[in-house]
């Protein structure tokens, strides 16, 4: 197995030569062995284990075991314990999903912190048949019954391509020690149902099973690639951003045959599941939308407007009258100026007196109106934004600029007349709005 994995290294995953890796170590056969086959190709490995205290003097017999294999090793070891039962009752998830969270954080601030490359894990290749057999047990598209994919932005899985026979094999030939996690065996995990009753049926069934399944898997990451890019290609053709959202024409989008899948595959990597909903979206009223746990589908008459989801922000913010700039939410920029210079949509000039600071920066809401410059008379934000075209998530996220409860500038837009430079003005204040 030695050379097949020194193989396998060279001719796929030669870029991890010469970069400082992380490897995740629970004491088990698996990552034991992975870090033995490291070691003895010269991969600069650096053990990380986590004690999630769930299985008493296991857990802590665990940690010491995996310190004294870096030892053994000559590699470095980080440690990391979690309070798993608290984080799972205070977020509500399963136990193993929980975990599972706990140890990708660490591991994410490990690589942005400490100057790791890449993170290593042992999944082999019958972790990925379990995975195919739970994703299909479940339903799922193309993309849950490809497997386990051995790169998945800095998660590297060296081991996909061998068996735990072959792991299992390797260990005891090299008199290898490793530590047997209890859990393993308890039938209230999905994952150990398929592993211990169903894969050995299938494995009678036929004894070539898993060498069968690899080659299967393997036609099915191709056909996936090339979905894939056929998906790119139409995004890149329909997909337009437009500031922080994207717009999706509705027309050029129903040309395409067989909508159901290309919705699928259009909208799926936002979180999308509600597949009918999104179709029945097409033909609904402007002001309609589909919600994903990340994202919000909108329809705003002739467009989809795809957009994430605003998360618990602060909607006011307040400029003094000796600040020089505004850094956030947008960026504003003040000085005071001698002369009004030629207009422009991000820049308005307002005599100060006519300002009671602090200004107010806040988003519109039903009802605002202005007195839009150049014109005479009020006007609702509302009838502004349908004269002016503006679509609905703009719509939303515009920001104004007041002075006390009146709007000064409809920033980026029109500002109000009330408070423009005229012949009595002894200071001009210029507001630019910095994009």
């Amino acid at each position: 197995m030695l050379k097949g994995f020194k193989d396998h290294i060279d001719k796929s995953l030669s870029f991890l030569k010469g970069k400082q890796l992380l490897l995740a170590c629970s004491g088990g056969v698996d990552s034991v062995v992975l870090a033995h086959l490291s070691v003895s190709i010269g991969l600069d490995i650096t053990l990380a284990h986590c004690n999630y205290k769930l299985r008493g003097t296991e857990s802590e017999e665990d940690e010491t075991f995996v310190r004294q294999l870096a030892k053994t090793l000559g590699v470095k070891v980080v440690v990391k314990s979690f309070n798993t039962l608290e984080e799972v009752t205070s977020k509500r998830g399963s136990l193993q999903m929980v975990a599972r969270d706990l140890r990708y954080q660490w591991f994410n601030q490990l690589l942005d912190n400490e100057g790791f490359s890449y993170v290593l894990t042992a999944h082999h290749a019958d972790d990925s048949l379990e995975t195919f057999l739970i994703n299909l047990s479940r339903g799922t598209g193309i993309g849950g019954l490809s497997g386990i994919p051995e790169q998945n932005g800095r998660v590297i899985r060296p081991l996909l391509a061998f068996s735990q026979e072959n792991i299992l094999q390797y260990a005891k030939a090299e008199r290898i020690e490793w530590r047997e996690d209890s859990s393993n065996l308890e039938s209230k995990y999905l994952r150990n149902k398929i592993r211990h009753g169903i894969v050995p049926l299938l494995s009678e069934l036929h004894p070539t099973f898993l060498e069968n399944f690899q080659q299967t898997q393997t036609h099915l990451q191709q056909t996936n690639a090339l979905l894939h890019y056929y998906f790119e290609e139409i995004k890149a053709s329909l997909f337009v951003t437009e500031g922080d959202f994207i717009k999706i024409n509705i027309a050029r989008l129903k040309e395409y045959n067989s909508l159901e899948p290309i919705l699928y595959g259009l909208f799926q990597e936002y979180g999308f599941t509600a597949w009918e909903d999104i179709k029945e979206l097409l033909e609904a009223m402007s002001g309609k939308a589909v919600f994903s746990k990340t994202h919000r589908l909108l329809k705003d008459r002739d467009y989809l407007l795809l957009s994430k989801l605003e998360i618990d922000k602060d909607k006011q913010f307040f400029i003094h009258e000796n600040d020089m700039a505004l850094q956030f939410p947008i960026h504003l920029k003040m000085e005071m100026v001698k002369t009004v210079e030629k207009s422009e949509r991000n820049v308005v000039f307002l005599d100060k007196e006519k300002l009671n600071f602090p200004l107010l920066l806040r988003n519109w809401e039903k009802g605002d109106y202005f007195y839009p410059f150049g014109m005479k008379g009020k006007k609702k934000l509302s009838k502004f934004f349908k004269d002016e075209k503006v679509d609905v998530i703009s719509k939303e996220r515009q920001w104004l600029l007041c002075s006390d409860q009146e709007i000064v500038w409809v920033v980026g837009r029109r500002p109000d007349e009330r408070f423009k430079v005229d012949g009595t003005t002894q200071n001009i204040i210029k507001i630019t709005l910095v994009t």
